[in-house]
């Protein structure tokens, strides 16, 4: 049983815009990964395989219609395949960079079957948010913590 990608860690994008993965990543991302755009404004890295079988769902949801279409093209063209260097780094393209407003730290964040990448005052302020719902109870039941 994997227990997927856990942790937050912080790191900075060197003057190529590349950001290194942390070491509990890489061996899972080493073969090749995909980075895409994702909500709540930050990216996501997804393993290849993971990023397979989300791509179908997004190939079967393109069939219902024209929003659909729309929202899976722009999904497709902002990904991008990468392999990581030797020490764990891969670039992230200015266009991603902007979208998630990176501009030197970023953090690393192990979600599951995902990495995100954020822009840290946004990442604070979105993880302040959530430690209040948790803090009085909100969601809690349906995450099956209580």
């Amino acid at each position: 049983m994997s227990l997927g990608f856990l942790g937050e860690f912080q790191h900075s994008l060197d003057a190529k815009g590349r950001v290194i993965l942390p070491v509990e990543f890489r061996e899972s991302l080493a073969t090749g990964a995909v980075l895409t755009k994702v909500l709540d404004g930050c990216l996501a890295v997804y393993g290849e395989e993971e990023f397979e079988v989300l791509a179908e769902k997004v190939r079967e949801s393109a069939r219902l219609g024209v929003r659909q279409r729309q929202a899976a093209r722009a999904w497709f063209s902002s990904a991008r395949h990468f392999v990581p260097d030797k020490q764990g780094r891969f670039a992230i393209p200015q266009a991603l960079r902007e979208f998630a407003d990176l501009e030197r730290d970023v953090m690393v964040l192990g979600v599951d079957k995902r990495v995100e990448l954020w822009n840290p005052v946004r990442w604070r302020e979105v993880e302040a948010s959530a430690q209040a719902d948790i803090q009085s109870g909100i969601g809690l039941e349906d995450m099956g913590f209580i």
